[in-house]
């Protein structure tokens, strides 16, 4: 009996292992086309053989140094990165006072207030692009990284995770804290927010993949070159008549590395928050 289990026991793990194996490798296999399409001649990118993986003969690396000459990708590096930074210091600092004021204070209209924010979640958020495109204009932040990163200042996503982050902490904290002589600003900022660490990761994660996947707004916000974003630095390279693949994925090869990067640093943080927020990107 003991045997039999250990048995059934082993082969679900290496069947297990098997999945993961096999998921593994269909997550790489595009990104590894990707690479190797950027090396290719343009017949053989749009060659019709689907078993024509690898390119015939010389690879063709000076596809990415023609794609960095003619596309300024130090700028757009930085102009991605000053966008993920500032959306992601300001959707965290709002949310996490908005989500305390929701999660823990009691005021009038607290329900009201809480179910617009909730409608917020449920509408489109194309239909904010035209008001808040008339208020970045009126402003004449047009081109600009204020007008990147308008849409982010707040987010009702975030008021509603940091909400329920606080709603499970313990009410004995705070009234300890009451006790000890504590207002409501140090309960906030000395007690409460920094257990709420995990959700705060958990915010600034989707904040910077939702940022540097966002392409309407910088492509709306910013018609000069030198303001713009990757995503939509990429989005302009597509020809009106024909399309270059081996550039286009060259590009797009040279376009992932912030966010490569960015997760290399923060592994460790990126695999908690997800973890603790239960969430997927």
């Amino acid at each position: 009996m003991i045997e039999s289990a250990q048995k059934k026991a082993m082969l679900r793990h290496i069947l297990k292992h098997v999945f993961l194996i096999i998921m593994s490798f269909i997550m790489i296999v595009p990104f590894a086309w990707m690479i190797l399409t950027a090396v290719k001649t343009k017949q053989e990118s749009i060659s019709v053989n689907p078993f024509y993986i690898f390119p015939s003969g010389t690879w063709h690396w000076e596809n990415f140094g023609k794609v960095w000459q003619s596309y300024n990708f130090l700028v757009l590096y930085k102009n991605t990165l000053l966008m993920i930074f500032f959306r992601v210091v300001c959707a965290v600092l709002t949310a996490t006072m908005a989500g305390y004021a929701f999660g823990r204070l009691k005021f009038r209209g607290k329900k009201i207030l809480f179910a617009m924010v909730l409608i917020q979640m449920m509408v489109p958020g194309q239909i904010f692009i035209i008001p808040q495109f008339l208020m970045v204009s009126k402003m004449g932040m047009l081109n600009t990284t204020f007008g990147l990163v308008f849409p982010g200042l707040v987010t009702a996503f975030g008021t509603y995770l940091l909400k329920i982050g606080y709603e499970g902490l313990p009410k004995e904290l705070e009234e300890a804290a009451a006790i000890d002589g504590c207002n409501v600003f140090q309960r906030f900022s000395r007690i409460l927010m920094p257990l709420t660490k995990s959700s705060m990761v958990s915010l600034g994660i989707f904040t910077a993949v939702f940022a540097f996947k966002d392409l309407m707004w910088p492509m709306i916000v910013c018609t000069n070159a030198k303001t713009t974003t990757l995503s939509a630095g990429l989005a302009k390279m597509q020809g009106q008549y024909g399309s270059e693949y081996p550039t286009q994925m060259a590009a797009a090869t040279l376009a992932i590395i912030p966010m490569v990067v960015i997760y290399v640093i923060f592994q460790k943080q990126f695999v908690e928050g997800i973890a603790t927020s239960g969430g997927k990107l």
